[in-house]
């Protein structure tokens, strides 16, 4: 089996095109095609369902994508280490991550991380219930609490905290609750119940007892948006809200703690553009933990 085949095919896995892959590396496209061929044969499987719209990989090449996608690790490795190379990252690394997370703290620094690998396609998704990492749903997750169960590589990143907050125009029509108790008068903002993905965001019912919303969204952002609009009183991420003057902090004693988790699988912790990505986004939060 020849390396650069390989080399090929997983160009033509992460396009979806032949064409789009040959483009990518600079060659004809029916060198592509005749050099994945070629690995068909050596391997005595088929691999992709071609067709004019683009290519699919076949149950035996999703099982030799993983394959491949370790021994071009191994390549990396050999070729940083022996060769002593800056080996450029290429291909797609996908990250889930909960809404709150990814959009006001993540996203912003990604832009940073592209800069230096231009050729590195980075996506960013919510992270939600039927997510797989084994499946290959995403590379990287950021978690809410580490996960007990799995075939996962899993490092800290930070404790972050929630509190309740309301907006000013709230708290001039309706007053400031002063307990517990008194946010039974109030309108409250929460999750919709059954679709609260994880036990550690059901946690109302630290606050109150028998917490009833008015409201209730399946997005921290809808929810904090929710808040600032002067619709009720919400439990929100304090490295969210504490940066708007908009919020104000209601029974500041009630604090609830969490904290996120990054999540790769065991077969894919050490591809270069996975790894990459993942010391990045430990180095971001450790750099501005004082938000969290």
């Amino acid at each position: 089996m020849n390396w650069d085949d390989t080399r090929i095919f997983l160009s033509v896995a992460r396009n979806g095109q032949i064409l789009a892959a040959a483009q990518r590396l600079g060659i004809n496209h029916a060198t592509v095609a005749r050099r994945v061929t070629a690995l068909e044969d050596a391997l005595q499987t088929k691999l992709l369902e071609r067709a004019t719209t683009g290519c699919s990989l076949t149950a035996e090449g999703e099982r030799f994508l993983e394959y491949a996608e370790v021994m071009e690790a191994q390549m990396q490795d050999a070729q940083a280490v022996i060769g002593g190379m800056d080996v450029e990252l290429s291909g797609t690394v996908r990250i889930a991550a909960p809404d709150g997370f990814g959009v006001n703290f993540l996203a912003p620094r990604l832009g940073e991380f592209n800069e230096k690998y231009p050729n590195l396609t980075v996506q960013l998704v919510p992270l939600h219930r039927s997510f797989s990492l084994s499946k290959r749903e995403a590379d990287i997750a950021i978690n809410v609490g580490r996960p007990e169960h799995g075939r996962l590589v899993t490092r800290k990143l930070v404790d972050y905290s929630l509190n309740l907050y309301a907006s000013r125009e709230y708290i001039e029509k309706h007053g400031v609750p002063l307990t517990s108790d008194d946010l039974k008068q109030h309108r409250l903002i929460g999750y919709v119940d059954d679709l609260v993905f994880t036990p550690s965001l059901n946690y109302t019912e630290e606050i109150l007892k028998g917490w009833r919303s008015s409201l209730e969204f399946a997005s921290a952002l809808a929810q904090t948006e929710a808040v600032r609009a002067g619709a009720g009183i919400g439990v929100l991420h304090a490295f969210i809200a504490n940066q708007d003057p908009t919020f104000v902090r209601v029974l500041p004693e009630r604090r609830i703690e969490r904290s996120y988790w990054l999540l790769t699988h065991e077969t894919t912790k050490n591809l270069r553009r996975i790894k990459m990505l993942g010391d990045f986004i430990v180095e971001s939060v450790l750099a501005e933990r004082h938000l969290f």
